[in-house]
Formats: C-alpha cells, sequence, structure tokens
C-alpha cells in the first residue's frame, strides 16, 4: 500500500514541477517586454521568484525524492527502462537550473535571448514528458 501512496504523490509533485516549467518560460517571455527598472519589470521579478520558491523548487526536490523511493521500492536501478527515464530526469533537471539561472539574468536586467528561442525552449518539458511517460509504461528497454 505505501508504493501506491508514494508513486500517487510522485506523480502529483511532476505535475506541479511540470506546471512550473512550462510557466517560467512564458513568464519570462513577457518578462522581456517590459522596460528594465519599471514598475513591471519589478513585478515579473516578483512572480518568478514566487514561482521558482513555491512552485518549483519545491516540486522538483520532492519529485526526486519520491521517484528514488520509488525507484528503489521497485528494484529499479537494475532495469534498463529506468536508466533512460534518469537520464531525461537529469536532463530536465539541468534545464530547471538553467531557467533559475535565466531569471535571474532577466532580474539584473540582462535580455539575452529573443522571445522566439525562449518560446522553443517552452517544448522542452513537453518534449521530455512524453520520452519519460513511455519508458515508464512501454518500458522499451
Amino acid at each position: 500500500m505505501l508504493y501506491l501512496w508514494l508513486k500517487s504523490a510522485h506523480i502529483i509533485f511532476v505535475i506541479f514541477w511540470m506546471a512550473g516549467l512550462f510557466m517560467m518560460p512564458r513568464f519570462f517571455v513577457y518578462h522581456q517586454e517590459s522596460a528594465v527598472g519599471s514598475e513591471e519589470d519589478r513585478k515579473w521579478i516578483e512572480r518568478e521568484g514566487r514561482l521558482r520558491k513555491i512552485i518549483l523548487n519545491p516540486s522538483m526536490i520532492i519529485t526526486w525524492v519520491l521517484g528514488l523511493a520509488l525507484a528503489y521500492n521497485i528494484d529499479a536501478f537494475s532495469q534498463g527502462w529506468f536508466h533512460g527515464k534518469l537520464l531525461i530526469v537529469l536532463l530536465l533537471s539541468g534545464y530547471h537550473g538553467w531557467m533559475m539561472a535565466y531569471a535571474k539574468k532577466l532580474a539584473r536586467g540582462e535580455r539575452t535571448m529573443t522571445d522566439k528561442k525562449l518560446r522553443l525552449v517552452n517544448e522542452v518539458p513537453g518534449i521530455t514528458a512524453a520520452v519519460i511517460v513511455i519508458l515508464v509504461i512501454v518500458k522499451p528497454f
């Protein structure tokens, strides 16, 4: 029964994390449209900070903890599909870190990416989620 509770909580926090990963690049697109140092700029900095502190970082940490507990519970560390999933989740965590760094750049007034590129990177969470679901459900290897 504990396994089912862990699995349920893991999926819930994955959903929270993914929601934040979808929201943050969209925030960046709108943030970049504001003038550096303006009231709107300060509001976007605050919004991004709240998203990071309330949703993104806690959800990522809880997702990792629950995911590793589940993997241990089912001895997934010896299964090929899990190695693939782990690699994708590591890459997604790196993407998360990149977003946190980009938020800090925006807060400093640096606008280093175009709106088009930000819209493209917004696709990363969806693609990784699809790959992870296939690995977990289909277990192709």
